[in-house]
């Protein structure tokens, strides 16, 4: 399916994170900013309708309601961990499992190290990356997440950019899988980074660009 977008207006908080000038405390700050928004829209994206009571005697309002016992929160590391820590505060109750792929070097194939992942059976699934860019990665791991036991219809893929190649790809492999996404951007350039992009997410998060 193609991706769901973002409805928050929230323009301002992204040219802070793409201006090049902006340094790693302030995109830190803003940075935070944004994913808070995305997580809030991308639970809700996940809420069924539901009645429930309200304070008023004999009063009762109809609308989204999620059950936030039967999720689970992945983190691709590294740069997605930054979004793990807001997801948390979001959801608390969520369980939470980690996955580690890096690219080869020499095949330029995406590569799994590490994961470390709860029971999967029947849960609704978060994926979390902030970059959606060639779809590699985030292709990579949720086949883990599917061999882990994991209902491909229940994992929705939370990213702060994406670009089309990379949902291109994704809708390929997992076309079961959602796509929530902040932004998606024009493209890819020849190294791969999205444009007009924001450069390095991870690095430019944790200063270590």
């Amino acid at each position: 399916m193609p991706a769901v977008l973002m409805q928050a207006k929230v323009d301002h908080l992204y040219m802070k994170i793409r201006d090049k000038n902006t340094s790693n405390q302030d995109f830190r700050r803003y940075g935070k900013r944004l994913m808070q928004v995305i997580c809030e829209e991308a639970v809700g994206h996940l809420a069924s309708e539901a009645t429930i009571e309200t304070p008023v005697p004999g009063q009762t309002c109809t609308g989204p309601v999620f059950d936030q016992s039967n999720l689970v929160a992945i983190s691709i590391i590294r740069a997605a961990d930054s979004m793990l820590d807001t997801f948390m505060h979001v959801v608390p109750e969520a369980s939470v499992g980690k996955i580690l792929i890096q690219r080869d070097e020499e095949t330029a194939e995406p590569k799994l190290f590490y994961s470390k992942l709860p029971n999967l059976a029947g849960k609704q699934i978060v994926l979390l990356d902030p970059m959606l860019a060639t779809g590699g990665s985030a292709a990579c791991a949720i086949e883990v997440l599917i061999q882990a036991g994991a209902t491909a219809s229940k994992i929705i893929f939370v990213s702060v950019l994406g670009c089309p190649e990379g949902v291109a790809l994704l809708n390929k492999k997992h076309p079961e899988v959602t796509i929530f996404a902040g932004k998606i951007d024009t493209g890819l350039n020849d190294k791969k980074y999205i444009v007009p992009g924001l450069g390095d997410y991870g690095d430019r998060f944790f200063g270590t660009d």
